[in-house]
């Protein structure tokens, strides 16, 4: 066997190589974040926001369920192999919604989409960790989501002006097809990290028990208060996104903005995420994890009440890029945490728990700013939801413990 090295500096190639992949990955989410759902209002003829906001339900329930067990098949099967069924899994999505003669057609394209991303995703996250040292988890999953968001914020632009260029559909889809082939290839050459998770194992202070997936996912939603902590704040976080996601391009419609703008606004968010997520991983491996959860989560309330009271294009700008700090504060950070409590041999795992929770909360945002907006309207469905990361992050100051020098 070979000698097999942790840490970021030692596979420096495979770690790039990864981070490059996560571009693509994110890309695929981008794609559609800008005019999805001006396509549901302006082809299909969508009134109901419930129903426009479906194929976000759609997106988030799959890629939840997916999520819980990807982790599960990372452990078991290897990560590399499920990272490619991934990449097979994400060419159907713009096939579908190229050829969509329906709406329902655009929901079982985003069932694929969230297939996809739970599998890809959740694959190039837990490969950096299983690179990295436990002192460069931060910093690892910090350039992971980087590159995620950043290829989020990249497509939500591109797919905005080709939108605007051409048309909604089907030229900003064609990019699809070749997001999912390059990100095949760079996949069939980045290796597989099955032995570094071996060398961290044995590297690990404490013994690991045999640990049902079922004992994890109790571990993980409610009977270890650190993990659970790191749960709540993570679903009300994508809870908050999947409102946004629906709701952004039609509020920023109706405040007068072309497709041009929403889709600069709709990417200044992801792009302030992915930038800053370069430093807060790094800075939670420096000064802990709940220095940086706890008030991420306050940020990002505050942030969409901010944004509900200003109506100009500059400070719509301003206010998605707090958002995406606050968000940037919390996301490489609560994995970072999982990573420090989890044993590396259930880690995947509880990581998969764990995104299966945080990705539900696009489906819950969705439906629930979909339901406020038809019965009220949609300000009191940005403001409503707003509520709920304000409350996580309560719930996370006085019930989670300092992580960084936890072990499992």
């Amino acid at each position: 066997m070979r000698n097999v090295q942790v840490g970021v500096r030692e596979n420096i190639v495979q770690f790039v190589l990864l981070v490059v992949i996560n571009l693509f990955v994110g890309s695929m989410v981008g794609l559609e974040r800008t005019i999805l759902p001006i396509i549901g209002e302006e082809r299909f003829g969508l009134a109901s926001m419930s129903a426009a906001l479906s194929f976000i339900v759609s997106f988030g329930f799959s890629k939840a369920i997916v999520n819980f067990f990807a982790g599960d098949l990372a452990d078991r099967m290897g990560r590399k192999q499920v990272l490619l069924v991934g990449w097979g899994i994400g060419l159907i999505v713009p096939i579908l919604v190229i050829f969509a003669h329906a709406w329902w057609v655009v929901i079982v394209a985003n069932i694929f989409l969230g297939i996809n991303q739970a599998l890809t995703w959740s694959m190039t996250v837990n490969m950096k960790v299983d690179l990295a040292k436990s002192t460069q988890r931060g910093l690892a999953v910090g350039f992971n989501e980087f590159a995620g968001y950043i290829g989020v914020a990249i497509m939500a632009v591109v797919s905005g002006y080709v939108a605007s260029t051409y048309s909604l559909s089907p030229e900003p889809f064609y990019i699809g097809i070749v997001l999912v082939i390059i990100g095949f290839i760079l996949s069939l050459i980045v290796q597989n990290t099955d032995q570094h998770v071996k060398t961290q194992a044995k590297q690990h202070k404490i013994e690991s028990d045999p640990v049902s997936t079922w004992e994890v996912f109790k571990r993980t939603s409610w009977k270890n208060p650190d993990l659970a902590s790191n749960s709540l704040a993570g679903l009300t976080t994508n809870l908050k996104d999947g409102m946004a996601w629906g709701l952004f391009p039609i509020f920023l419609a109706a405040g007068g903005l072309s497709v041009g703008q929403i889709g600069t606004v709709v990417a200044v968010y992801p792009a302030a995420c992915g930038l800053f997520q370069l430093f807060t991983g790094v800075w939670s491996d420096k000064i802990g994890r709940k220095k940086l959860i706890v008030p991420g989560m306050f940020v990002q309330a505050f942030s969409l009440w901010f944004i509900l009271l200003v109506d100009s294009y500059s400070l719509w700008i301003i206010g998605a890029a707090l958002l995406g700090i606050g968000t940037a504060m919390v996301y490489p950070t609560i994995l970072a945490s999982i990573s420090d409590v989890a044993h590396p041999e259930w880690r995947a795992t509880s990581m998969g728990v764990y995104r299966f929770w945080r990705d539900s909360g696009y489906a819950f945002g969705a439906l629930l700013a979909g339901i406020i907006a038809d019965m009220i309207n949609v300000d009191w469905a940005i403001g409503l939801v707003a509520l709920l990361p304000l409350l996580a992050g309560i719930i996370a100051w006085t019930k989670m413990k300092e992580t960084l020098q936890s072990s499992a």
